[in-house]
């Protein structure tokens, strides 16, 4: 019995046990190294003692070699974890920098631009030196222009994301494009023989062609990353990043053909006609149409959207704007289950629905009430940027006009005033790499954002620069007529290279602002409405052209009451005062800034599915 006692406690098996289980010992012997096993049948004479010390020395023996296993399994699974995660990170980072590469060799629109610049960098020249016009009617009739320039595309934008495709908007857009071009260049070759309100005709064709050709471009463009397919072993974090580097790179092409348009294009103009000069833009669109069409089997093409059309959304919820103007209340369509929302309302915060089903949540984050809700609470942002848009269209206006009251002449080489603009495009071709490879990456140290820092944040900050580049074109504007009030031939002894601090601040603004304004209004619409988010950036300038349009005319009705009976803006240049105008800009684009900062403080862009966020 004492035996049996012995075997039970140490948990060694009876005489019985191994009867029944004969295999048992060799059990033990397999599955726990090291472990002996004492039969009570061949120990009949161990002691309590011996026993006890057998299997304490098991047991450490049991301990030690399985610590020696677990320490090498342990290693073995750091050294497959850190290959995998070296595998995984290296595998990001190709993907990533493929991406980037697709990125930057796809910037382009310089094409476009050459032609747009071509004419408008120009125009103001233009019309007051050939058409005769008055400086405040053709900075007025260059703002109108631009504006129908930049509003046209929101028409196209629903073209080609309601009935067409994008590929066949571009196309139709830049035929009419090059009809245009064509048009404008015989006027100008045959001007002695025409009208000059026959001008206009080309002018706004022009604009016709622009506004199809640019919105619809860049959307395709875009469409050519597949970022949701090619791209999804990367982060969220990489993707936005690298969508942000797809704006920043377009707008470095835009910036290339600009730079083109308002240096050589200018040159060519004043030196050897205008006809010259509009004939070169019309050819580059001519070859840039050739070229765009042969790489078409290249292409990814979206697909005509027959079903939740955006335009049926804007068109329903323009209905009942009109309604509310005998009710007074806002209200949107009925849903599907006739109930009705009864009063619209702007909340601070994006609406977000919760999904059990993917492919249900983008369907229905494509619908009317989400697609009239992405717009609507843009519409805030939206108009704060008015008046930088305002301040944008200076350099080709009263900048312009500016520069010929001063001196232009370097030797015997005389500068055109509107070659000065390719400072300002010459500023965003040299800062767009440094702030892609020096400010993102400083930025990120101190705000731990991906791209360094949000676009919101980014748009603000060329908000600032924009009130100081007119900061410091008034005050150059006031040294100037310092120089006129001293008496006859100091008119011109101030240099044109004063000019260069106001072009090159507005050349850094646009690096942060209108960068970040094509990439906010991409990402914050369904991925079916992507046109019309562009579209809605250029309309920024569309409106801010016709309100840069509408100050003038009123402040030039204003000043012109008091005084000698003439005001800011008289041709007169001992009379004229655009240094308070420019004054004024910068206050009211001082006051948009903090509106801007304090909707920003509100804002919750949207996490629904389908916008590629």
């Amino acid at each position: 019995m004492k035996r049996l006692l012995a075997h039970r406690q140490f948990g060694c098996p009876s005489r019985s046990l191994v009867a029944r289980s004969p295999a048992l010992p060799a059990l033990c012997n397999n599955v726990i190294p090291g472990y002996r096993y004492y039969s009570a049948e061949k120990h009949d004479d161990t002691t309590l003692g011996e026993i006890g010390d057998k299997a304490r020395s098991t047991a450490e023996e049991f301990l030690r070699v399985a610590k020696e296993k677990t320490d090498d399994v342990t290693e073995s699974a750091k050294e497959t974890l850190h290959e995998t995660k070296e595998a995984v990170v290296g595998e990001s980072d190709d993907e990533k920098e493929k991406f980037k590469r697709r990125v930057e060799e796809g910037s382009g629109g310089w094409c476009g631009e050459i032609c747009l610049q071509g004419v408008a960098s120009n125009i103001v020249t233009f019309l007051t030196d050939v058409v005769k016009m008055s400086t405040s009617s053709a900075a007025k009739s260059v703002s109108t222009w631009n504006g129908v320039t930049s509003m046209l595309p929101l028409a196209s934008a629903i073209l080609a994301d309601s009935f067409w495709d994008r590929y066949s908007t571009i196309t139709v857009s830049s035929l009419l494009y090059i009809v245009d071009l064509v048009g404008l260049t015989s006027w100008a070759v045959l001007h002695s023989w025409m009208p000059s309100s026959l001008l206009f005709l080309p002018l706004y064709l022009i604009s016709v062609g622009q506004g199809g050709y640019i919105p619809s471009l860049q959307a395709f463009g875009a469409d050519q990353l597949l970022i949701e397919d090619d791209m999804e072993s990367l982060p969220a974090e990489q993707k936005n990043q690298v969508k942000s580097l797809f704006f920043q790179w377009w707008y470095f092409g835009i910036c290339s053909g600009s730079l083109l348009g308002n240096s050589i294009m200018s040159c060519i103009q004043d030196m050897f006609g205008w006809g010259l000069g509009f004939a070169i833009p019309c050819g580059v669109m001519v070859l840039s149409v050739v070229a765009f069409c042969c790489g078409t089997p290249l292409y990814m093409c979206n697909e005509q959207n027959t079903g939740n059309r955006p335009s049926d959304s804007i068109f329903r919820v323009l209905k009942e704007i009109v309604t509310c103007l005998i009710t007074r209340k806002v209200r949107l369509p009925a849903r599907d289950d006739d109930h009705d929302i009864s009063e619209l309302e702007l909340e601070e915060k994006a609406l977000k629905d919760e999904f059990t089903d993917m492919k249900e949540a983008k369907d229905d984050h494509d619908t009317a009430p989400s697609v009239t809700n992405a717009i609507l609470r843009l519409l805030p942002i939206w108009t704060t940027l008015l008046i930088f848009a305002v301040i944008f269209q200076q350099p080709m206006t009263f900048f312009t006009e500016q520069g010929t009251l001063m001196n232009h002449k370097v030797g015997s080489f005389v500068i055109p005033p509107a070659m000065l603009q390719s400072s300002t495009t010459m500023s965003v071709i040299l800062l767009m790499p440094l702030y892609d490879k020096i400010f993102v990456p400083l930025m990120r140290v101190f705000t731990r954002e991906e791209k360094g820092i949000t676009v919101l944040q980014r748009i603000g900050i060329g908000m600032v620069l924009s009130v100081a580049a007119m900061v410091t074109a008034s005050i150059v504007k006031s040294k100037r007529l310092h120089f006129v009030s001293e008496g006859d031939g100091a008119t011109h002894q101030l240099s044109i290279f004063w000019l260069l601090p106001q072009y090159i601040l507005l050349g850094v603004a646009d690096v942060f602002t209108v960068v970040g304004m094509q990439e906010f209004f991409y990402t914050q619409v369904p991925s079916t409405m992507r046109t019309i988010g562009i579209a809605l950036y250029l309309s920024v300038f569309g409106f801010g052209n016709f309100l840069g349009a509408f100050l003038i005319e009123v402040l030039e009705t204003m000043t012109a009451r008091t005084g000698e009976g003439h005001g800011w803006f008289s041709d007169d240049p001992r009379q004229e005062h655009l240094d308070k105008y420019y004054w004024f800009l910068a206050f009211i684009g001082t006051v948009s800034f903090v509106f801007f900062t304090y909707l920003c403080k509100y804002y919750n862009e949207p996490e629904a599915p389908g916008t590629g966020r």
